[in-house]
């Protein structure tokens, strides 16, 4: 986190962090085809009285002793489990996944700051791997057998 971020969650201002994972299928004579896509939110906040931070996802919460601990967690992504059916063309897919600060839910003057200065920008670089598929039926059969 950068200075001014962690002043502000200190501070009581809840950080929402947005996960992205991205599944496209390169084609050679068009655009790529996005074939899933999934953000998950998650809130990253400090309590004063207990002197803890908070990483929440939905209903479900966990507390560390320090942002350091936080931070790791909060970096480790997992996505939804993406349908057989979508994946289902033998071949290259292209994943890619990034965690970014949703400025947007920041309190309004800290908006401003946000979309001025450098301090706030914490988005991660794409992360892009490449998976390569057998022609599956939609049960996750071998069709080649």
């Amino acid at each position: 986190l950068t200075f001014a971020a962690q002043q502000a969650l200190e501070r009581g201002v809840p950080l929402y962090f947005v996960g992205e994972f991205l599944l496209t299928r390169p084609r050679w004579y068009w655009l790529d085809e996005e074939i899933f896509q999934s953000e998950h939110t998650a809130k990253l906040s400090y309590n004063v009285l207990t002197r803890q931070y908070r990483i929440s996802r939905g209903a479900l919460f966990q507390n560390f002793a320090s942002l350091e601990d936080a931070l790791n967690i909060l970096a480790r992504q997992s996505s939804t489990v993406i349908p057989a059916e979508m994946a289902s063309k033998a071949g290259s897919y292209i994943a890619a996944a990034r965690l970014r600060l949703d400025i947007a839910q920041l309190p309004k003057l800290l908006q401003v700051n946000a979309l001025t200065g450098k301090d706030w920008t914490l988005n991660s670089d794409w992360y892009r791997w490449v998976i390569n598929t057998a022609e599956m039926t939609v049960s996750g059969e071998d069709k080649t057998e």
